[in-house]
């Protein structure tokens, strides 16, 4: 190890929350079919999107520009908001680095979800947080026993994703507005807000944007299907959000991002037919699971969590063994959620691979 690192640096894992699919197939030598695990769209960002970033490309010599200036003013525009209500950054990922590099210092206390999207808790650890666990109650994560461990820890930091990765669940807006208003006055709430665009608007709470205690995270990785392009932003009140600027790579956007952002928020009659599709095949990879004597779970986002009905050894054999016919896919980490696969959503095509494969998964896993 280094000498020159930190010692609460040297002491951390050199491993990232996710492996992806390029890595799986370095490993295995397998091609991948279906690319069913990343939670992408496989329905493709807006054609106006497409062209923009095609356009924007040509200045790729030139720095996007570091204030996101007109993404911005048209995200406050969108959202009936001030630019200074948001920040913007390298997708949802980035920005939870950030926060929590502007809030934690070693020992603070942090709450998530026992199975939550482990990328948080990789930045809490990074930045030497003190990460409590609370278990999730059945297939939602638990925003009262989330309210309560912060109380009890006076904790700084406190992690939900509305609608939930990875099980696919969420809870009615007035659930989490109520969760607001019991939080501890030590605590601010990321609201993880990744699949609202995919979400029923039940699902989205009524927070003022001034709120002190609240800073909701949204992407265009999602609804937008612009994952690789990493733009995320978050929208809080302006003192937090204008924090930022106080530790964020200010050339971290490019603007061949920028462009592509800029253009798939104008187009909203795209997200729409993206939503359509979504619900449909949301329906199809339900029914698919149902034929195979799987349980789907109820879904608010981009993919389907599939409960196997057995334990976590036999939900990894079968992950495993899709692999080995060439669809990529993805589980919850922890027990009892490992009982469960993820599957992404896809286009027609995809999901017939997924409807060819998937029994004869069931029968190599035994």
């Amino acid at each position: 190890m280094s000498r020159f690192l930190t010692p609460h640096a040297a002491q951390l894992s050199s491993t990232v929350p996710f492996t992806g699919p390029e890595a799986l197939e370095r490993r295995t030598g397998i091609s991948f079919r279906a690319r069913l695990g990343a939670n992408e769209s496989l329905f493709g960002p807006s054609p106006r999107a497409v062209a923009a970033m095609r356009e924007a490309a040509a200045g790729a010599w030139m720095y996007g520009d570091p204030e996101n200036h007109d993404l911005k003013q048209a995200l406050a525009a969108h959202h009936g908001v001030t630019p200074g209500h948001i920040a913007v950054g390298p997708g949802i990922d980035g920005l939870l680095g950030l926060v929590c590099r502007l809030t934690l210092e070693p020992g603070m206390p942090v709450v998530t979800s026992l199975g939550a999207y482990p990328t948080f808790n990789f930045h809490v650890a990074g930045y030497g947080g003190a990460l409590t666990r609370v278990p999730y109650k059945g297939d939602h994560e638990d925003p009262e026993a989330l309210v309560s461990e912060a109380k009890s820890l006076a904790a700084r930091l406190v992690y939900l994703a509305n609608p939930d990765n990875p099980m696919g669940s969420h809870h009615p807006a007035q659930v989490i507005e109520d969760m607001v208003a019991n939080l501890p006055d030590t605590a601010l709430l990321i609201l993880d807000e990744a699949y609202a665009d995919l979400a029923p608007e039940s699902s989205v709470p009524v927070i003022p944007a001034e709120h002190p205690q609240v800073i909701r995270m949204r992407t265009f990785s999602k609804g937008y299907a612009l994952a690789g392009a990493r733009v995320g932003y978050a929208i809080t009140n302006p003192d937090l959000a204008l924090a930022f600027d106080k530790v964020r790579d200010h050339f971290g956007m490019s603007r061949i991002s920028q462009a592509g952002a800029l253009a798939a928020l104008r187009d909203q009659d795209w997200l729409r037919s993206v939503k359509d599709r979504t619900v449909a095949a949301r329906a199809r990879l339900s029914a698919i699971a149902v034929s195979n004597g799987l349980v789907p779970l109820p879904s608010a986002t981009n993919f389907v969590t599939i409960d196997c009905g057995r334990d976590g050894d036999y939900a990894r054999k079968l992950l495993a063994e899709l692999g080995r016919l060439g669809v990529f896919i993805r589980m919850p980490g922890v027990a009892p959620l490992d009982r469960c696969i993820r599957i992404s959503l896809g286009d027609d095509r995809t999901l017939d691979i997924l409807e060819e494969t998937l029994p004869l998964a069931l029968k190599a896993a035994g």
